[in-house]
């Protein structure tokens, strides 16, 4: 029986931690490595330093069984211990919206130290969202600078871009669609690709085989291309308001249909945001400009989802006029259901905006209250449930579409609010049935 290679993770945030559980409970010995000591403290407690759903379970039983464990700083013993090491780390924006590559550049230098002190083949996978060219133009070099060594050699180098979906993060790294392994040399691509094929038997998902640069575009493509598609529908929204009796909500659910569209990112609402399509977008703007090429398309993607968010405030003010001393109630904060990160989250505008109108502000999200108390501190007050979040309310506005919020009745907002107004911004209501008791307004609905 062939032994399963070792695998180091380095950088513990939603991809590095789901791919380190996935692997290490696929019976690969893994070692994760994190500059946060808080954050490796609370994994090697099998506690998860954010909110995913699924993945608490599976993390605990792989720190127990031993397949998992997490170090402190300590990229280069993690690489000097196994045979394949994963680079996971953050890749934030800079202010002009171009990517930064500071951490891409410091683990790099990192792993090729250690590999300088390996006499065994190793594989260097590049997970982090990494714009076109950063694989070959600062990776490898800092690589084959720090181990003295050249690449295609005694180690190499894979692009392996990740597509999970904050929220249901863990449950993608099992149920890919695709894996895009784009290798320095073919070499490193075959080991790679068995890798997986290995961690999905016995139904291994499709697996393309291309360049480095190329498998950093695919992540920003289909990024972009998401983001476009949200940005499209929420323009469709803005016109539905425009026309009596128009219906946003019934326009998407006919063009889904059609096959050569499909019904994802087809939902109208606030706009899009979190760690990824707000910063993946900025970063292809920035680094098309930079080949020389303006990508009008995205700019203008990257433009209206700017504005959206502030439709919201508009349509209180449409409803109460000046909002000055008025008590607006948001219901969610995260940028999505089903996690707590705030990250380009839709209600920071709405929020900031709401704060310069005057309006005094009640905020709600089942798992991300206090992440908002590090954004928003004491400027807004914090309520411990939907139901006190919205008494005495003025105005209502749904931004984030949990489960608990779908329950709510039109009673609940009519008995409870001092103003029965409330504005679905993401279209979770039905409006037939709460315009019969509701000031209701929504996202792509005409009057």
């Amino acid at each position: 029986m062939v032994e399963k290679p070792k695998i180091s993770v380095i950088g513990v945030g939603y991809v590095g931690l789901c791919t380190a559980v996935g692997f290490a409970s696929k019976g690969f010995k893994v070692i994760s490595s994190d500059v946060d000591t808080n954050k490796v403290a609370k994994i090697n407690e099998g506690v998860p330093p954010f909110h995913e759903p699924n993945l608490p379970k599976m993390l605990k039983q792989t720190i127990n069984n031993g397949q998992l464990k997490c170090l402190a700083n300590q990229t280069q013993n993690a690489v000097l211990e196994t045979d394949i090491t994963y680079i996971a780390v953050g890749t934030p924006s800079k202010p002009d919206g171009s990517i930064d590559l500071k951490y891409i550049e410091t683990v790099s230098r990192d792993i090729g130290k250690a590999l300088g002190q390996k006499s065994s083949y190793h594989v260097v996978v590049v997970k982090s969202t990494v714009v076109p060219g950063t694989s070959q133009n600062t990776v490898k070099p800092n690589l084959e600078d720090q181990s003295k060594k050249t690449c295609g050699d005694d180690f190499s180098l894979c692009m392996n871009p990740e597509f999970l979906r904050q929220g249901s993060a863990f449950q993608d790294t099992f149920n890919a669609d695709r894996v895009v392994v784009g290798s320095y040399d073919k070499k490193s691509g075959d080991i790679i690709e068995e890798l997986y094929k290995e961690f999905y038997h016995p139904k291994t998902p499709p697996i393309i085989r291309t360049s480095l640069a190329t498998a950093e575009l695919i992540k920003y493509a289909s990024n972009a291309m998401l983001a476009t598609k949200i940005s499209f529908i929420n323009t469709i929204a803005n016109i539905c308001e425009k026309i009596p009796g128009a219906d946003v909500k019934t326009v998407a659910t006919a063009m889904g249909l059609d096959k050569r569209i499909g019904s994802l990112f087809l939902d109208a609402g606030l706009g899009y945001g979190g760690s990824c399509f707000p910063k993946d977008v900025k970063a292809l703007i920035a680094c098309s400009k930079a080949f020389g090429y303006n990508p009008e398309l995205l700019d203008s993607v990257e433009n209206l989802n700017h504005t959206q968010p502030l439709k919201a405030v508009e349509f209180c003010k449409q409803e109460l006029g000046q909002l000055e001393g008025k008590t607006i109630a948001i219901l969610g904060l995260a940028f999505k259901p089903d996690t707590d990160d705030m990250r380009e989250a839709r209600v920071i505008p709405i929020v900031n905006q709401l704060l310069k109108e005057g309006a005094k502000i009640n905020v709600y999200d089942p798992v991300a209250m206090n992440m908002a108390k590090t954004i928003f501190q004491n400027k807004i007050n914090y309520a411990s449930s939907a139901i006190n979040c919205i008494k005495n309310a003025d105005a209502s506005i749904l931004v984030t579409e949990w489960e608990e919020f779908k329950k709510l009745i039109p009673d609940d907002f009519a008995k409870n609010m001092k103003q029965p107004i409330l504005i679905d911004g993401r279209r979770i209501y039905n409006p037939e049935i709460y315009s019969k008791k509701l000031k209701f307004t929504a996202i792509g609905l005409g009057k």
